[in-house]
């Protein structure tokens, strides 16, 4: 089921400040560049002390600013989110949902499929956590709009385990213990899981000496450098690297 966006209770709220802020304001409004002068630069003028003047003369700026309630509630009701079908294969089966044009790949999976593994970390595409793999490459799914993978085959934590039994990688991660608090772990496997596949088909990294050279080594350098971007605040590196190794020897 789609998310609602309880888009009607900000517009009802976004009225009532307006509305209260013109009440408020409005009335002083109205001073002329003498009058305001006469209230900010002498101390005491018709009960008004300096303080509330200062106050005043901010008042009147933002006053002058504010747009008209009736119109700015209106302008909100009549921004209506555009909604788009998105179909697109996520962990083998067929989906095809209608939602908010603007949903992030993230959000998309989370909220409307359900498929909650796959974790909001920074939103900002720096920590790694929301990790999937999209046709075979790990994206963050954080910065990529659901729209965009329209006809896309979508991997998620959930997809990786086979008939109950856990993908070798996982049950790696359990062996070498590569992980603490388990937030970040769904996207460092994703990661990890992608690194092999990346590493087999040749593809360097920065650290790599030779990117012509198609047998690149995986030494730790190499793993700690294909893992930069999957940050573990509880500091389980060392671990996440054994249990990469791990998985890579045998294969």
């Amino acid at each position: 089921m789609p998310v609602r966006r309880h888009s009607y209770v900000s517009a009802y709220h976004s009225k009532a400040i307006l509305t209260l802020l013109h009440g408020l304001l409005r009335p002083y409004a109205c001073l002329n560049y003498g009058e305001y002068l006469l209230i900010t630069r002498r101390p005491c003028v018709q009960g008004i002390d300096r303080r509330t003047a200062m106050a005043l003369s901010g008042a009147v700026g933002v006053a002058a600013m504010m747009p008209d309630p009736v119109t700015a509630s209106s302008s909100v009701g009549a921004s209506a989110p555009q909604t788009v079908s998105v179909k697109l294969k996520v962990n083998g089966e067929s989906q095809s949902v209608q939602c908010d044009a603007r949903t992030t790949l993230l959000d998309f999976i989370r909220d409307h499929l359900r498929l909650t593994g796959t974790k909001k970390g920074c939103d900002h595409g720096q920590c790694g956590a929301c990790t999937v793999a999209v046709n075979g490459d790990r994206i963050n799914s954080c910065l990529s709009l659901a729209a965009m993978h329209d006809g896309d085959s979508i991997e998620t934590i959930e997809g990786l385990a086979k008939q109950g039994k856990l993908h070798p990688m996982q049950a790696a991660f359990i062996t070498h213990d590569g992980f603490q608090c388990g937030f970040c772990t769904s996207g460092q496997i994703m990661s990890a899981v992608a690194l092999l596949d990346e590493h087999a088909n040749g593809q360097p990294s920065h650290v790599t000496d030779d990117i012509a050279d198609k047998a690149i080594e995986l030494s730790d350098g190499e793993i700690r450098e294909r893992m930069s971007g999957n940050i573990c605040r509880c500091s389980a590196y060392p671990n996440i690297v054994a249990a990469i190794r791990d998985v890579a020897a045998r294969r």
